[in-house]
């Protein structure tokens, strides 16, 4: 990122600090590790004042103590010789902080970071997913009236202008007997691919509720469905993904292997390197965008891909878009319908499965200023 036209007089001024709540348009099930996660969400928000201009973003890990250290710094000195926001940074500001610089130079922060496949000037439209299919059928004993849930569910989002799926599987790793919720998953999987059509791709998410047989089974009887990645089918391990990557080439069933998210393998990515993993997902918040940008440029090299995990946060869903103009080989937006009070989304827009990215300056979401002010005052804290 070019941060030659930082003036050296820009100074942060002021921070401040609120929770910001909202729902999913559905209350969200069980998967394979935890129980129901319900429909109420939060987000995390810091509002940074430098020159007089603000600029929002999600923060994570920011005290007031270490918000006042930061008062009166030069915003140049927060950035490295790359024209990256320096380590100690990231996790607190970097959000706040591109959107504010986007804002004052009037531009998408997709500009202020674009590699050289993006194309200056044309629309971004990222591909996306829906990621809100959980386990919302256990109450119900019929395995047809479970699959015809999941597909009244997936119907809502295609309906919604999503095409591609992501689905999840391990029904039998805690909250069913084994064999029955194996099948009851690939029942519900064969399901939802006949809503998403030939053309959406299909993902299934196991939370690491599945051994490597397990998996093996549940893939041999999901060859006639559009199965585009396999994601965190057990706890990542090298030895067992060789085996698996194995059995599918000799098959000759093109599934990618996507894992990263949650407490992964420090390894994990050396291992894709290695041929194990196709896809990495580590999270879009933590470690967060800056450290995507470096990450996807390691793995655009090795002509691996990348899908930020963004489950959660509604504010991370947007974000992640900008993410793909830096990102050769982005694959996928996950997208968790959430509204959030005072958080206005509107620019962006799902159509045909892809998310459309507005050319606003900054990140493109705007912020009830009134809003936002109270809740600093209420629960919050100002610096």
């Amino acid at each position: 990122m070019n941060i030659s036209g930082i003036l050296s007089d820009w100074k942060v001024e002021r921070i401040e600090f609120a929770k910001l709540t909202g729902e999913r348009a559905r209350s969200a099930g069980a998967n394979g590790r935890i129980g129901i996660h319900g429909k109420t969400c939060a987000v995390d928000i810091a509002r940074i004042t430098i020159d007089g201009q603000t600029g929002y973003g999600s923060s994570i890990h920011i005290t007031p103590e270490w918000a006042e250290a930061i008062i009166g710094r030069r915003l140049a000195d927060l950035f490295d010789d790359r024209g990256r926001l320096k380590e100690e940074y990231r996790l607190q500001l970097e959000f706040p902080i591109l959107d504010w610089l986007g804002r004052r130079v009037g531009k998408p922060v997709y500009d202020l970071v674009a590699g050289p496949h993006f194309e200056s000037g044309v629309p971004l439209i990222v591909p996306c997913y829906d990621t809100s299919l959980y386990f919302d059928d256990l109450h119900l004993s019929d395995e047809k009236s479970a699959v015809a849930l999941m597909q009244d569910q997936a119907q809502q989002g295609f309906d919604k202008g999503h095409r591609h799926f992501k689905i999840k599987v391990g029904r039998g790793g805690r909250h069913m007997p084994l064999w029955e919720g194996t099948k009851r998953d690939i029942a519900i999987v064969q399901g939802i691919s006949e809503v998403a059509g030939p053309s959406g791709k299909i993902m299934i998410d196991a939370n690491n509720a599945y051994n490597l047989n397990l998996t093996k089974e549940v893939l041999a009887a999901l060859t006639d469905v559009n199965l585009y990645w396999l994601e965190e089918a057990f706890h990542e391990d090298d030895a067992l993904y060789a085996d698996l990557k194995d059995w599918l080439l000799k098959r000759g069933q093109h599934v990618l292997i996507a894992d990263g998210e949650g407490l992964a393998s420090p390894h994990l990515v050396d291992w894709a390197i290695r041929g194990r993993v196709d896809v990495l997902q580590y999270d879009i918040i933590w470690p967060g965008f800056t450290h995507w940008m470096e990450l996807g440029e390691k793995l655009d090299a090795h002509d691996l891909r990348s899908a930020p995990h963004c489950y959660g946060n509604a504010y991370g869903i947007y974000v992640s878009g900008h993410l793909s103009a830096a990102v050769r080989n982005f694959e996928f937006v996950e997208y968790d319908d959430i509204a959030i009070e005072g958080m206005d989304v509107s620019g962006y827009r799902i159509e045909n499965g892809e998310l459309h990215i507005p050319a606003a300056s900054g990140f493109g979401i705007d912020f009830d200023d009134e809003l936002v002010s109270n809740l600093v005052k209420r629960s919050g804290w100002s610096k």
